[in-house]
């Protein structure tokens, strides 16, 4: 084995990335405070061919030093936009014919294995604030909640970390489970 150049990665460029079709999810961030989650959100978005990335509340918004160190350039990228709340976001989305999946523990919350997601549906996965998680106002707007199972002695994963996750198993489900 040998570790493969960025020749050799064959990826596409901005113009192109931005005329292809995207996977039919937007990340939705609920009142992130990191700068560096937010630049993982639109990194990942990137890796990912992710539609959207939703800023809300006092989720930072590009240009931004901070954002940009860990986004790598991705928020040139990927189509994002900035909405005051979280709830106005959701609606909206909801207009448009996605499913709204909070991640967050949660009652009544479907554990991630076993989220089956439709083929021909659209998606929203929020994503809440470092300390205080999703809202409890979009979680009762949410078509369901999504909890990731977990066995050590913390009580949550770093939201970047979740939302690489959360969108793995969606696309290893959607792309590579066809049934």
């Amino acid at each position: 084995m040998q570790k493969l150049s960025l020749e050799q990665l064959n990826r596409v460029d901005i113009d192109t990335f931005k005329q292809q079709d995207k996977l039919p999810v937007v990340l939705v961030l609920d009142n992130v405070r990191s700068m560096h989650n937010v630049g993982s959100a639109f990194r990942t978005a990137d890796a990912l061919n992710v539609e959207q990335v939703v800023l809300c509340g006092i989720t930072g918004t590009p240009p931004h030093r901070e954002i940009e160190k860990t986004a790598l350039g991705a928020t040139k990228s990927v189509a994002w936009s900035h909405e005051p709340t979280t709830a106005e976001a959701v609606k909206k989305l909801r207009v448009a014919g996605y499913s709204i999946l909070s991640v967050e523990q949660a009652s009544g919350s479907v554990q991630l294995q076993d989220f089956a997601p439709e083929h021909t549906k659209k998606y929203a996965f929020v994503f809440g604030n470092e300390v205080h998680g999703v809202e409890e106002e979009v979680i009762s707007a949410s078509d369901a909640c999504l909890e990731i199972p977990q066995f050590g002695t913390k009580h949550s994963f770093n939201v970047s970390v979740t939302m690489g996750i959360v969108l793995w198993d969606f696309i290893s489900k959607i792309k590579f489970n066809k049934k």
